[in-house]
This record gives structure tokens, sequence and C-alpha cells, in this order.
């Protein structure tokens, strides 16, 4: 993904949750992204089961 699609889903996901990007902050924001699109990318060539459980849900 290039970096104004980038831009473009910080600015939509940001204005969606009602959060504030300042402008310094714009350039690691897009490396984490980054770094999820690519871990999200991996897991999704994962073939699971149909049968197989959600985990728990743990409340502390």
């Amino acid at each position: 993904m290039d970096e104004a699609a980038m831009d473009a889903l910080i600015d939509a996901g940001t204005a969606l949750a009602g959060i504030e990007i300042k402008p310094h902050w714009r350039p690691a924001v897009r490396m984490h992204l980054s770094v999820n699109l690519a871990l999200t990318a991996t897991l999704m060539t994962m073939d699971l089961p149909d049968d197989i459980d959600p985990a728990p849900v743990f409340q502390a």
C-alpha cells in the first residue's frame, strides 16, 4: 500500500474513532499500520477449519 493510501486509511479510521492525530505522529502511525497490514496478510493465508472454537473471553 502506498503512502497516500495509508494516509487516507489513517484519516478515515481516526475520523471514525474520533481520534486526533498530530502531524508529527503520522510517520509512526503509518509505520505501525504497515506492520499490522503485513501481519494480517500473513494470517489471511492460513486455512482454518470450520469447526475451530473461538478463544474464551477472560475478564479481570
